[in-house]
């Protein structure tokens, strides 16, 4: 009997190690949980498949797929004047309400940034010029930490208009964990396991937020986010790495 009872919990710690390493330890794949619960990958470590440039129909050089399968902007070392050699790049499908997961690390002195309902507009040759952004930042050595109002130019951060709080980013180097759900207009940030900021689209507190904001000296008609739109990867210059994206279409 005791021999029987080994070999069951040999077995079922063989099964608990499959399951670690088959659902979701690994990059770039989903646990059983997600499984169940609906969520896709939209990068699998190994391609690009389902990417391409903004305003492009191919996928810009100076983004690469390195060997720890995560999906990474070479920096030019010359911030967000050298990204005019690469630019933002997109999931080829809109989404409306959805929970996305990805997770990011960032270099020193580094800025990017994870952009949703985004559109493609050729007045414009950036996704910001449309997109709500959650900000990807090296808060201890980029000067955009200190600027903005109340650090809602930092990580986790509705760029220039709402702070993440708590701030809980890991310092440049480290991944972070981050989470956005925007449902029926009602946006969550979560940033390693937190809740960090909430609003609510198309409200009058939207409204006079973003009017209070650079957004609508960018384009004026800023405030009126798209119902659905598209999710992109911000190339500010910097060297910045992506990985386990996935996706729940609520």
């Amino acid at each position: 009997m005791k021999r029987i009872s080994h070999i069951v919990a040999l077995l079922m710690i063989g099964m608990i190690m499959f399951e670690s390493c088959s659902g979701g330890d690994e990059p770039n794949t989903l646990t059983s949980q997600e499984k169940k619960e609906g969520f896709v990958l939209l990068f699998d470590g190994k391609t690009t498949d389902g990417w391409r440039g903004y305003l492009r129909n191919d996928f810009p050089a100076n983004w690469v797929i390195d060997e720890d399968g995560s999906l990474h902007c070479k920096g030019s070392g010359m911030g967000e004047a050298g990204a005019e050699e690469g630019g933002d790049i997109l999931y080829d499908k809109k989404f409306s309400n959805f929970h996305l997961k990805l997770e990011w690390k960032i270099s020193e002195g580094g800025n990017s940034g994870i952009f949703y309902l985004g559109q493609e507009n050729p007045q414009f040759d950036k996704i910001y010029y449309t997109a709500p952004e959650m900000q990807v930042l090296d808060n201890e050595n980029h000067p955009d930490a200190v600027l903005g109002i109340a650090g809602n130019r930092q990580s986790g951060s509705l760029y220039d208009l709402i702070p993440a709080v708590p701030q809980n980013a890991k310092p440049f180097g480290e991944w972070n964990q981050v989470e956005i759900i925007c449902f029926k207009g009602t946006v969550v940030h979560k940033m390693n396991g937190e809740n960090v900021l909430e609003y609510h689209l198309w409200t009058k507190e939207w409204n006079d937020l973003v009017a209070n904001s650079k957004f609508p000296g960018l384009n004026p008609d800023w405030a009126n986010v798209a119902k659905e739109g598209y999710f992109g990867l911000q190339d500010h210059g910097d060297d910045v790495w992506y990985r386990n994206i996935k996706i729940k279409e609520l």
